[in-house]
């Protein structure tokens, strides 16, 4: 049978953005996949920030801001999105394949860096959907374990299938060159679902209520202290506005990269 392919979908230059090619596409399922693009020599970022990523619509470019899921120190760049059926530009990236193009801003920026917190001893990095994207970055990141003694990192989903990373994550990073002997040692991985059965199930506020987040191998306190913890927090607007509120009600300030706190928020994409 003969297979019939596109050629790659090129992109004209643009003054404003850099044109960056595909490595990469996987799809996790019917909502959610992940792509990688090439790094250009010249682009700069920390780990957690965002940047705007895009394709041509009519006559202009169309960006949307998306987390950088790599770390800094990667060669590529790598993205975790959602699909979108009638989404202006998801619904036209999903189709992206190997050679195509893209649009890469030429800016990255963020909050949810380890520059904008206070030094502690517990970091946790609580994320639903795609929000898990900057906490890719930070925990393939080797910097992360020379600042805290733990990184906690819950993903809280709908689905089992949309549990992005899994084996990877539940193998505390094993196949990462740079961080696998830290992560051994300092990174516990919690993901829960909602919807399905799983061994963890319930949202991430439940898992902090109820102690099953500070239960063994992560150690320490049985709940948030901002004495010693750390917090970054990033998915659906609703969870960070009512973990911020309960982080507030705890003592915790919110950092930035100014003035560095308890924890951040990426102030982006909650507006």
């Amino acid at each position: 049978m003969t297979m019939h392919t596109r050629p790659p979908a090129l992109l004209p230059a643009h003054a404003s953005f850099a044109t960056s090619g595909v490595r990469w596409v996987k799809h996790w399922n019917e909502h959610l996949f992940s792509f990688a693009i090439e790094r250009p020599t010249s682009f700069r970022f920390r780990s957690g920030e965002f940047v705007m990523i895009g394709l041509m619509d009519g006559d202009r470019p169309l960006m949307r801001a998306y987390s950088i899921a790599s770390p800094a120190w990667s060669d590529e760049l790598e993205f975790l999105s959602i699909k979108v059926p009638d989404g202006p530009l998801t619904s036209r990236l999903q189709a992206i394949r190997p050679d195509d193009h893209v649009y890469l801003g030429k800016k990255p920026t963020g909050t949810l860096v380890s520059d904008a917190l206070l030094p502690g001893k517990r970091l946790f990095l609580l994320s639903t959907g795609t929000g898990l994207a900057p906490f890719l970055s930070i925990a393939r990141d080797p910097d992360i374990y020379e600042r805290f003694a733990q990184i906690v990192l819950v993903h809280s989903v709908r689905r089992v299938s949309d549990l992005a990373f899994h084996d990877e994550l539940t193998a505390q990073l094993a196949s990462d060159p740079l961080v696998q002997e830290q992560a051994l040692l300092q990174f516990h991985y919690v993901p829960t679902v909602t919807r399905e059965p799983f061994r963890t199930t319930g949202r991430i506020g439940e898992l902090v209520a109820n102690g099953w987040l500070f239960k063994a191998p992560v150690a320490g306190e049985r709940e948030l202290n901002p004495e010693t913890d750390r917090v970054m927090l990033c998915g659906s607007t609703a969870m960070i506005r009512d973990f911020a509120r309960m982080l507030e009600g705890r003592g915790f300030i919110e950092g930035s990269n100014a003035a560095p706190g308890h924890y951040v928020i990426e102030r982006a994409f909650v507006g």
